[in-house]
């Protein structure tokens, strides 16, 4: 892979879930060394949407205004939201010690005024660090989730848009391939544990904050233990191949269930060729979040349960394929999808089937940290009774990484 998007995946990487930065301007500081990072992108994205009723859990655009409109166009960050974070790295008492803090600012808004007080930046990264090589790191904090990580970093869409590319309000981002791919590993508070790097081999174990889904009654959803992740990677000279699964007990009141994910997936290296390859199973999940997609409610179309408590099977993955041209530019071509099966009281037209994707892009290093990037999604839903919508979708714009 041609050495200046190799620096820009490796950013995009830094800025998800890196224990140690040192990519960013580095700044001494007395006994500490401080690396600050980050990046700023921003997209002009246009969609078509060719169906009027929206398909329940669909991730697939419909048209709005009593389907007179059926075009939309937004300005706002991709997959990635603009980024500023700080790492604060020392070695005291035989131990290798840590800090990365990060906030995530938004590029655009469609409030009145251009500005909406409501919409303050993410804090996506609170976490410390302490270990050794010879017997590994211990995180304390909030980070990236354990599980589905290596699905989100190795997604060719985190330099661009993916999915959910329609939306602009304060800081939100698009889904790249969230829901229809893989599962958004999310940002939890966790304590984990990873081994030393054992001629390539690591393993990751995990426990993760018991979050909170909705607001009052059945709609809101307690989990009854910490969640468990866990991972094991394996990396050598041509790339890596690595498995991690998690699990979870929630409860509503009313009824409980276990929810449960297992993945595996590849991502390889042949010059300028690159190919991951990404499959994983669920129970009890959903196909865009860890319950369900944002503001879902149990029993809602593409949550992990049925409205009486049943769980709900869901699988997916996807495949991705670039090739890196003389001039640089990397061009990519994905599809994936994620599938839900009914459960309980399930109607066909009720629950999700399958959202897909399929993705075309362009990566462009106009500079070592500035690339610019064209991406076309098209995203299909449906749902048990064959119901469907189809969206278009084109970005054009520009990720630049320090």
């Amino acid at each position: 892979m041609n050495k200046k998007i190799s620096a820009a995946v490796a950013s995009a990487a830094l800025v998800l879930g890196s224990t140690a930065a040192n990519a960013g301007i580095i700044i001494p500081a007395g006994e500490w060394t401080m690396d600050i990072n980050g990046n700023v992108n921003v997209y002009a994205s246009y969609v078509s949407a060719d169906d009027t009723a929206a398909v329940a859990g669909g991730l697939a655009a419909s048209k709005g205004n009593s389907g007179t409109e059926d075009k939309t166009q937004s300005i706002n960050t991709g997959l990635l939201p603009a980024w500023l974070g700080f790492t604060g790295t020392t070695r005291q008492n035989d131990l290798d010690v840590s800090f990365t803090i990060s906030m995530q600012p938004n590029v655009s808004d469609n409030g009145v005024a251009g500005d909406s007080k409501s919409n303050g930046p993410l804090w996506r990264q609170a976490f410390l660090t302490f270990g050794d090589k010879s017997w590994g790191t211990v995180k304390m904090g909030k980070d990236l989730g354990i599980f589905a990580g290596q699905a989100i970093l190795n997604d060719m869409t985190l330099l661009g848009v993916g999915g959910g590319a329609s939306t602009t309000s304060g800081n939100s981002t698009s889904l790249g391939g969230i829901g229809t791919g893989y599962v958004y590993p999310a940002w939890k508070g966790q304590i984990s544990y990873t081994t030393p790097n054992m001629n390539g081999f690591t393993a990751t174990v995990g426990i993760t904050n018991p979050n909170q889904t909705g607001t009052t009654g059945v709609d809101t959803t307690w989990q009854d233990r910490f969640g468990l992740e866990g991972q094991l990677q394996y990396a050598f000279d041509a790339g890596k191949v690595w498995a991690s699964g998690a699990s979870y007990e929630k409860d509503n009141g009313t009824y409980s269930w276990d929810a449960s994910a297992v993945d595996v997936g590849a991502a390889l290296n042949f010059g300028n060729v690159g190919v991951v390859a990404y499959v994983y199973s669920t129970d009890g999940v959903g196909t865009t979040m860890f319950d369900g997609y944002p503001g879902g409610a149990a029993g809602a179309a593409s949550v992990g349960v049925s409205s009486d408590g049943k769980e709900r099977e869901g699988s997916g993955g996807y495949v991705q394929a670039t090739y890196v041209i003389p001039s640089g530019t990397k061009l990519g071509l994905a599809y994936g999808k994620s599938t839900l099966d009914k459960a309980g009281n399930d109607g066909n037209n009720s629950v999700l089937d399958e959202n897909n994707r399929w993705t075309v892009g362009a990566y462009h290093p106009l500079t070592k940290h500035l690339n610019l990037v064209a991406e076309y999604n098209k995203i299909e839903s449906t749902d048990h009774n064959n119901d469907e919508n189809e969206a278009d979708s084109v970005s054009l714009g520009a990720i630049l990484f320090f």
